[in-house]
């Protein structure tokens, strides 16, 4: 197969600069090149105003070294000091732009954005979402307001075009398959009467056994079996999601693989983990199929 018929998908929240970060810094690279994908949605990205693409003040130039992506960036909150805190992309193909989407944070307390990149992929325009959600587990209503929000975006940047690759949204939604807000984004719930339908990745591809973790949970991707993870003290839950808007009239956009990845601790040093969630991994079909 055609190695641009399909496209490889990563999205992954590397926990900013807590932890072991440079040990960390280096497993997670290991891991990107390892899986050889063509985009890696990041969230929890710092960087310090006016230091974009200097590896010692921005976060994710630093993680680029030597893998070298075509890169953007979309901060979601300042934290002072002129270190902010947000979305990222990776991409193996050009990326003709990028722009920053604010999101309702309905006085929450949490200021969260998402990330809109149009990636020139060789079959054609594709429109990519990055994004990261409330986290706080009572959030529901607000998730909500920020899930509508973003999906307004999406058709706004991204209408359904023949023309252009259906979209991907990407990221950490801090949110379970069964909320209201994730079964609105897979067409099972309305939210202001509103109903939509994008594919969860995780659910269309591959069998009960490729869905599971390798201690047999289901996909979850925050799980207290790691020690990151566990300082949180929450349920283990899957809460990180590759969507798409799609398959298409063409069949564009269908998922034939997903599963968890950077899940394990490194082989040669016990307690060292690439950060506190796990990613998801997927491949979808993006050749026209007649």
């Amino acid at each position: 197969m055609d190695r641009d018929s399909e496209l490889r998908v990563i999205t992954l929240n590397i926990w900013n600069k807590s932890g072991p970060w440079p040990a960390r810094a280096e497993l997670i690279r290991q891991g990107i090149q390892a899986l050889a994908p063509d985009l890696v949605g990041l969230q929890e990205v710092l960087q310090l105003e006016g230091r974009a693409g200097d590896p010692d003040g921005d976060q994710l130039a630093e993680l680029n070294t030597h893998l070298r992506f075509h890169a953007a960036y979309a901060k979601a909150a300042d934290f002072g000091g002129g270190l902010q805190f947000g979305n990222a992309l990776l991409s193996r193909f050009p990326i003709l732009e990028h722009t920053r989407i604010a999101l309702p944070h309905c006085d929450s307390g949490e200021q969260r954005s998402a990330l809109y990149a149009l990636v020139q992929h060789p079959q054609g325009l594709l429109p990519v979402f990055v994004t990261h959600l409330n986290w706080k587990l009572h959030h529901s209503d607000v998730r909500q307001k920020q899930v509508a929000s973003l999906v307004d975006h999406v058709f706004r940047l991204a209408p359904v075009d023949d023309q252009r690759l259906p979209p991907i949204v990407m990221g950490d939604f801090n949110a379970e398959p069964d909320s209201d807000e994730m079964r609105f984004m897979r067409g099972l719930t309305l939210l202001a009467g509103r109903s939509v339908y994008f594919t969860d990745a995780w659910v269309f591809a591959g069998s009960d056994g490729a869905r599971r973790s390798s201690e047999g949970a289901p996909g979850y991707t925050f799980d207290s079996r790691n020690p990151y993870a566990a300082l949180a003290h929450e349920p283990p839950r899957r809460i990180d999601y590759i969507y798409v808007r799609g398959p298409d009239r063409k069949f564009r956009g269908e998922p034939i693989e997903a599963r968890v990845v950077f899940n394990s601790e490194a082989p040669d040093t016990p307690g060292l983990w690439p950060t506190d969630h796990f990613g998801v991994f997927c491949r979808l079909h993006v050749a026209a199929r007649e």
